[in-house]
């Protein structure tokens, strides 16, 4: 194969993948936070080296937490009509 249409196809590949992680992340925010988290445990683990535990700790999804934020329960909506 030239190198010429390898690198096309790399180059679309490339852009398929950025296209479906675009994609995947503002259809399924909760899949993406789960996949993020389960990577960057794996990738913490004691026995891995030094660079790959600092690309978990890159990788591991913000923290949640705490009253001034939102913690994405849909509790703070609007409030459900009331009955007569």
């Amino acid at each position: 194969m030239q190198r010429g249409l390898l690198l096309q196809y790399a180059i679309i590949a490339l852009a398929v993948l950025v296209s479906a992680w675009v994609v995947l992340k503002k259809q399924f925010p909760g899949v993406v936070r789960r996949l993020r988290g389960r990577l960057a445990l794996w990738l913490l683990k004691p026995q891995r080296s030094p660079r790959l535990q600092a690309l978990g700790q890159r990788l591991a999804p913000p923290a949640s937490g705490g009253d001034s934020t939102c913690g994405g329960c849909d509790g703070c909506g609007p409030s459900p009509p009331k009955q007569h």
